[in-house]
């Protein structure tokens, strides 16, 4: 049976959630779509029913307009003639018209300007307010973007492309209940355009709706390919489910294509420590390191204090050995970690009391001040040189941090020898600093000791 697990994990191992970029998949490209195009331009016609009014002279002004606008290479002087006959009486089709040219020619300012003044002269021109709303979205403002999409549906727009930038507009503003709504729209008008699926996807995970979010992500591969954006939606909500070990197989199927990205590995391991497969979990890690363009040392040395906290010395050493191979310069908070693992490993492998001892000098060698591993040589030595085992924790002791461990495991020493007098005053210090029932007991013990010697 799976372990019930949660998105966080234990204490030093958490996962991570992986989130594809955008809801648009290509924002590059997306308004140069064929579809998109097809849209835009038939904004360029005219709707009787619903469009401003033009007089005569306007129209005559219009019909020489669309001549320069139907020939090749003519657009800048029907910009000119619109520049010309626009003026605060004159149609809202004029200035609409100018801000199509000025949104087609990416000058989005220049047609924002324009088409705000079409709906100040027309406020039910439904065209103007969906374009108003295109090029808010175009620019970011999606806050912005939602009045003017909103308005064009209300007079009559019901077109997918609406509904799709309004569900994106509201899904970027954090409101994912419309947003859903909105996608919903956009997929039953245009069920063939896979933003408005992935949209719908997010929506869908925000709200920890996760069992319909896989059920669509399955559609998306299906229709879309084996796109990672896809594949990694779908092992978050498997994560949401508390099903890791699903998420993980995810992972494993994307990672074939070659295009998992680092965090995802990263992940990958995360999961696999957390289920105790521990050399998997090494694997995954491995593969972080080799994915990874500028490889995180640190990240590195936290995945092998993991595995080494978990006593899975075989995969913390090959990790070790793959730092070790990439010839990555540390700098010193970094080498003295990468020397305590080491020798940390040289101690689980089984009493390669040399090797551990040259590590642990090294990086009192680094560090002077490093308490825990000056404690650590008092420990190695303690057996064969009580004097210099006292030395070491003397050292340790006039750290503020380290003076309680070192003073007792100084008293300690001193007891072994037989020395009760002078390590009184070491443990009641102890004891003072850290007071523990077991160290109390210990300091009495030591007390009786001294006394029946005294």
């Amino acid at each position: 049976m799976m372990k019930k697990i949660g998105i966080m994990m234990v204490a030093t191992c958490s996962i991570t959630l992986v989130f594809a970029q955008g809801w648009i998949e290509q924002p590059a490209t997306f308004w140069k779509d064929e579809q998109f195009q097809k849209g835009f331009m038939g904004s360029f016609g005219v709707k009787a029913e619903i469009e401003p009014r033009i007089t005569v002279v306007e129209r005559q002004a219009m019909e020489k307009i669309l001549k320069h606008l139907s020939a090749e290479k003519e657009t800048k002087q029907a910009v000119e003639l619109l520049q010309k006959s626009i003026t605060p009486a004159s149609s809202a089709l004029f200035d609409f018209t100018l801000a199509n040219l000025y949104f087609q020619d990416d000058k989005l300012d220049e047609a924002l300007a324009c088409y705000t003044s079409a709906v100040a002269k027309f406020p039910t021109f439904q065209r103007a307010h969906k374009n108003l709303g295109l090029i808010y979205v175009r620019q970011g403002k999606f806050e912005e973007a939602i009045t003017p999409l909103t308005q064009s549906l209300e007079l009559g727009d019901v077109g997918g492309m609406t509904y799709g930038l309004l569900g994106y507009a509201y899904a970027s503003t954090e409101q994912h209940l419309p947003a859903e709504t909105a996608y919903r729209q956009a997929i039953l008008f245009q069920p063939k355009t896979l933003d408005w699926k992935l949209g719908l996807c997010r929506c869908l995970f925000k709200q920890q709706k996760y069992g319909e979010a896989i059920v669509l992500c399955d559609d998306l591969i299906k229709q879309g390919g084996a796109k990672p954006d896809y594949y990694l939606l779908q092992a978050n909500a498997y994560l949401g489910l508390k099903q890791p070990l699903q998420a993980a197989e995810i992972y494993e199927i994307l990672d074939l294509t070659g295009k998992t990205p680092p965090v995802a590995l990263q992940t990958l391991g995360d999961i696999y420590v957390n289920e105790g497969l521990y050399e998997q979990a090494g694997k995954a890690y491995q593969r972080v390191f080799e994915t990874e363009t500028n490889p995180d040392v640190s990240k590195q040395l936290r995945n092998v204090e993991v595995l080494l906290s978990r006593m899975a010395h075989k995969p913390a050493e090959q990790l070790l050995a793959a730092i070790t191979a990439k010839q990555i310069k540390l700098d010193e908070p970094q080498q003295k970690r990468f020397l305590k693992m080491k020798a940390r490993l040289a101690g689980l492998k089984g009493g390669v009391d040399n090797e551990q001892v040259k590590l642990l000098e090294e990086i009192v060698r680094l560090d002077p001040l490093d308490g825990e591993t000056l404690i650590l040589l008092g420990q190695y030595y303690a057996a064969q040189e009580p004097e210099k085992a006292l030395f070491f924790y003397e050292r340790a002791a006039g750290l503020e941090r380290f003076e309680a461990d070192a003073k007792l495991r100084q008293g300690q020493l001193l007891v072994k020898n037989g020395k009760y007098q002078e390590a009184l005053p070491l443990l009641k210090r102890a004891y003072e600093l850290n007071p523990r029932e077991e160290v109390q007991r210990y300091t009495e013990q030591v007390e009786r000791a001294a006394r029946r010697n005294g």
